[in-house]
């Protein structure tokens, strides 16, 4: 018989069962919230959203234009290994749209994706016409992008190499 003053279903395992899994994914999903409201934010999407850093589509779309019209050429002579601690020499010529070499001026970022505050930008010397050198130190191992920007007058290209490993030193 059913009714309120028959407790015999409190003692039935299926309903403590139940009960015990219900409190356990409500636990679990307080648990998720309370770290989605903790403050803690990614590098990246802070990186990504900075206001000052954005730009609005028609803006970006005419810095692509630009970039297509100059149509220059990069050639990166990559190391054979890169290691961290070491000094690793770049070279990195840069050719217009006809094949000329383009004098200017050249700032690489070295961009580490998991880190934003161990970026860092580094000036190469122009050695010849179109022809650019520097050194690169590599505080971290793992993964990390070149990010090249060239300016002649008021002409500017940017270019990113593929993502690619620093190793640890022995």
């Amino acid at each position: 018989m059913i009714s309120q003053s028959n407790k015999s279903g409190l003692r039935n395992p299926w309903v403590w069962g139940m009960l015990t899994l219900i409190t356990v994914v409500l636990a679990v999903n307080a648990t998720f919230i309370w770290f989605a409201n903790k403050g803690t934010r990614s590098t990246l999407v802070d990186r990504d959203y900075q206001t000052g850093n954005r730009q609005s589509n028609e803006s970006m779309l005419s810095d692509l234009r630009r970039q297509h019209a100059l149509s220059w050429q990069t050639e990166i002579k990559k190391p054979e290994s890169l290691i961290t601690g070491v000094p690793t020499a770049y070279e990195i010529a840069v050719k217009d749209r006809e094949g000329k070499p383009v004098s200017g001026v050249m700032e690489v970022v070295a961009y580490r994706p998991s880190d934003a505050s161990k970026d860092f930008t580094t000036t190469f010397k122009e050695v010849a016409p179109g022809s650019y050198q520097g050194n690169i130190n590599f505080t971290l191992k793992g993964y990390w992008e070149l990010h090249i920007h060239i300016q002649r007058g008021e002409d500017r290209f940017n270019v990113n190499t593929d993502k690619f490993m620093v190793a640890a030193s022995s």
